[in-house]
């Protein structure tokens, strides 16, 4: 009897044991999600307006491509489940993002290639297409790479050959017919998506296939090359100046295609961040302007690993010829060079009157910076009433 007791007593004290160790192991999700906290703190309803009133998508591009990549930065950076969601979609390519973002409900944002809108009006799809859409920003520059066998060594050589421009929602068909159109060649184009025409080529059954995309661009990073192939040259001539820039290509883009120690000349195009051109009085347009805020305010971050190497080539004032700019983007960036500009003026009023000695910390010079904006404020404001002509 007594062992049954003992055993029992010693089983318990395990069981208590394991308890308390659980206890002190296990973690409450909502401490540590913040979605989580907004999905099961609140009812249904409230849930719903609250998951629904900061989240902005984003479409994107097809699978490998830069947009893609591009987009989960953006998630993954700003997305912080309360204040602001992003939601990237894959998307089909430039073309079906310019009707995404004009038609589809929901769609907020989405990346397109700058000559996609001149393309569309050019051949009668649509009229003043740009006053419909506004952009971010600028983002980077896409490089046309032609892979194709080495007898092959420009584009004039694919003059009646069979040539692969991806499928015909993309935006690498739209490059690719204008810049043959505008050098006066005639090819037979093909539509096939990459992957598929990647094949295609090495069994012959192509002379080339052009993808349009930041570099290093997946499909063309991982082309499996046994040595009959190479990228072609594209050179910059006059036709194409008006609307592209020159670029190059090397090894250490594409080592697979490219020969240490060589280049290959290319022609590039801007990717854009774009948007409908909401009134600024809309919920729309709020939730574009809490998002330009957050990305704007962190884009610093991106131009660091693990971020993609193209946010290097981000510049966030960058102008686009013939595009709109978001009005909360451009007042975001008129505020903030203005600010810029006053800590210059207030570092040298630091230096030449030594206030900044005392100060123990950065936020005491935070605080000292925000007391200088006040007093700057007020004696422009005296220096304007002063300037008023009396009556």
């Amino acid at each position: 009897m007594r062992r049954l007791v003992g055993a029992a007593i010693a089983a318990m004290m395990i069981a208590c044991g394991f308890s308390a160790h659980a206890e002190e192991s296990e973690f409450d999700p909502a401490k540590v999600s913040d979605s989580l906290k907004a999905i099961f703190q609140f009812g249904s309803v409230q849930t719903k307006q609250a998951l629904n009133a900061n989240t902005v998508t984003l479409i994107t591009g097809t699978i490998g491509g830069t947009y893609v990549q591009f987009g989960a930065d953006l998630a993954s950076l700003l997305d912080d489940g309360t204040n602001l969601r992003v939601l990237p979609i894959v998307g089909r390519g430039s073309v079906q993002s310019v009707a995404d973002i004009l038609f589809l409900q929901g769609v907020d944002l989405g990346v397109v290639r700058a000559d996609t809108l001149d393309y569309l009006e050019r051949k009668g799809f649509a009229k003043d297409i740009k006053k419909q859409f506004t952009y971010v920003t600028k983002l980077y520059n896409e490089e046309m790479q032609v892979i194709a066998p080495r007898a092959v060594r420009n584009l004039r050589d694919l003059e009646g050959r069979r040539v692969s421009v991806d499928l015909p929602n993309g935006g690498t068909f739209v490059t690719a017919l204008t810049v043959f159109e505008r050098l006066g060649l005639r090819a037979n184009f093909l539509y096939i998506e990459q992957r598929i025409a990647m094949e295609k080529l090495k069994r012959g059954e192509l002379d080339a296939v052009i993808v349009v995309g930041g570099k290093p661009y997946k499909s063309v990073s991982t082309f499996v090359n046994d040595g009959r192939f190479h990228l072609v040259n594209v050179d910059y001539d006059r036709p194409l100046q008006t609307d592209y820039l020159p670029a190059t290509l090397t090894a250490k883009d594409y080592p697979n295609l490219i020969a240490e120690g060589e280049k290959v000349d290319t022609i590039a195009v801007p990717a854009v961040l774009a948007a409908y051109n909401w009134a600024p009085n809309t919920d729309r347009y709020r939730k574009l302007a809490t998002f330009v805020d957050a990305f704007f305010t962190k884009f610093p971050a991106f131009q660091n690993p693990p971020f993609h190497p193209k946010w290097k080539e981000v510049s966030l004032s960058a102008p686009l010829a013939g595009w709109q700019r978001l009005p909360s983007a451009s007042k975001w960036l008129e505020s903030h060079a203005m600010e810029g500009a006053q800590r210059d003026r207030f570092d040298d009023f630091l230096k030449q009157s030594n206030a900044g000695k005392g100060l123990q910390n950065e936020a005491e010079r935070e605080a000292l910076f925000k007391q200088y904006q006040a007093w700057e404020a007020d004696k422009n404001g005296n220096a304007r009433a002063q300037a008023r002509p009396q009556r």
